[in-house]
């Protein structure tokens, strides 16, 4: 049994990777901004600490055999909170370092891609162990990505786009396997099972929520999604994950979908 510090651990990663740890038999400490539910906290130590400000972090990282990076912002802020994690860790001699990105960072120039690749570099750079693991989009960032675009009678959809979603569970599942085990550096990437085109994922979700929308097609200008047309954004020769979008849809219409993060809608 080892003691892991998830951080981000009751986002849409963060809970199933400590559910997993848990039930693996290790000493579980979760860091988030948002608050854990009462049961939660009965089964892990929980530690309230906002990684741009850092106050607690010290006593979060103490003694730990190694830490799994989840917490991430879109809005920016990633960089500078995983360089505080990164001094915490060094400070406390933390022996393993785990960084969950995504597949493309090096090669799709999006802004939000380009953070998590500077990220990866810190922890690379950093003088801890280390192992980090690219994976491809989650089923739930797809579908929350259409139900958005669904709002409106008339949904665009990217030309030429595709997307390779892989299972939360799966990519849990992979990071706790690393977490208990040796630095391993860069892993192989976990990708879904499929590579689908978008307009055959919005078809799909659209009718597994029971809603009828006109399909657009739309080009999308730029180097950006240049790069995604030309399947930057891809692993297909790592497509190990085995639960697919439409296993994953339909598990949701049968009403057999596990609690979502708070502030997500779990209905179609």
């Amino acid at each position: 049994m080892a003691t892991l510090l998830v951080t981000g651990g009751t986002g849409t990663l963060g809970r199933p990777l400590v559910d997993r740890l848990l039930g693996d038999g290790h000493d579980v400490r979760s860091l988030s901004r948002r608050p854990h539910t009462g049961q939660e906290r009965q089964r892990l130590r929980v530690y309230a600490v906002d990684l741009l400000d850092g106050t607690g972090l010290g006593e979060a990282v103490a003694g730990v055999d190694a830490i799994v990076h989840c917490a991430t912002s879109p809005a920016g802020g990633d960089t500078e909170a995983a360089g505080r994690l990164i001094a915490a860790a060094k400070e406390a001699a933390v022996p393993h370092l785990v960084y969950i990105s995504i597949v493309g960072v090096d090669r799709v120039p999006l802004r939000y891609y380009r953070t998590k690749l500077a990220v990866e570099r810190l922890i690379e750079d950093s003088g801890l162990g280390w192992s980090v693991l690219r994976t491809t989009q989650f089923h739930h960032l797809v579908l929350e990505l259409i139900k958005a675009g669904a709002r409106s009678p008339v949904l665009p959809v990217p030309a030429g786009l595709r997307v390779q979603p892989v299972e939360v569970a799966e990519v849990a599942a992979r990071l706790a396997e690393l977490a208990g085990g040796a630095p391993a550096g860069r892993v192989t990437d976990l990708g879904g099972p499929e590579v689908l085109e978008a307009r055959d994922l919005v078809r799909a979700t659209l009718e597994a929520g029971g809603r009828r929308r006109l399909l657009v097609p739309l080009w999308l200008p730029g180097r950006t999604f240049a790069a995604v047309r030309q399947g930057g954004n891809l692993t297909p020769e790592h497509a190990d994950g085995r639960r697919t979008y439409a296993e994953f849809l339909a598990e949701r219409a049968e009403g057999g979908v596990p609690a979502q993060p708070a502030g997500t809608n779990s209905s179609f």
